[in-house]
């Protein structure tokens, strides 16, 4: 693990209150991924993480609306490889995709999440994806935030591995 960076990511974003999460839950504290991915200096650290844990099988990298778009970009300039930008919902005028940049069919797409507490929204942008026609066997996220034995198998009845830079516990620690 990347001490320093575990550090710098919990310095930034690391906010105490009361917060009501995608998934419902409330949380008295949250890490607001805006902060980390908005510091060039950050976002360079996490793609060169996130560049050791890219599956030789990935052929192009796909970033989920938002907080996973800069990190993709980040990503895909630091390994050199083609991004496609995910919407939680085709939009309704020009294309009318949910997936821009780059053709998804029959690709091996790594997705590219910020925090992961339940996975929904990642469970959810895999099957459209899958739907689309991309080939879907791996995903990777900044922060694993929920509880990582659940969440795991929640991503092993799809048959996708996930994978994070840090847990909550890490940042916690740092």
């Amino acid at each position: 693990m990347n001490q320093e960076l575990a550090k710098e990511i919990f310095n930034i974003a690391h906010l105490t209150g009361e917060f009501k999460l995608r998934s419902g839950l409330v949380s008295n504290e949250y890490f607001d991924k805006y902060r980390f991915e908005a510091q060039p200096q950050i976002l360079r650290k996490v793609a060169k993480e996130f560049s050791k844990i890219v599956p030789d099988s990935a052929q192009a990298l796909a970033g989920l609306e938002t907080g996973g778009i800069p990190l993709a970009t980040a990503l895909s300039m630091e390994i050199d490889m083609p991004v496609c930008f995910v919407r939680k919902e085709a939009k309704d005028y020009g294309t009318c995709k949910f997936a821009e940049g780059i053709e998804i069919k029959g690709k091996n797409l790594l997705v590219v999440e910020d925090v992961v507490t339940t996975g929904g929204q990642l469970v959810k942008s895999i099957a459209d994806l899958r739907e689309a026609g991309a080939i879907i066997t791996d995903a990777v996220c900044v922060i694993m935030r929920g509880e990582e034995e659940k969440t795991n198998q929640i991503f092993k009845e799809i048959n996708v591995n996930l994978k994070w830079i840090f847990t909550k516990d890490d940042l916690k620690k740092s």
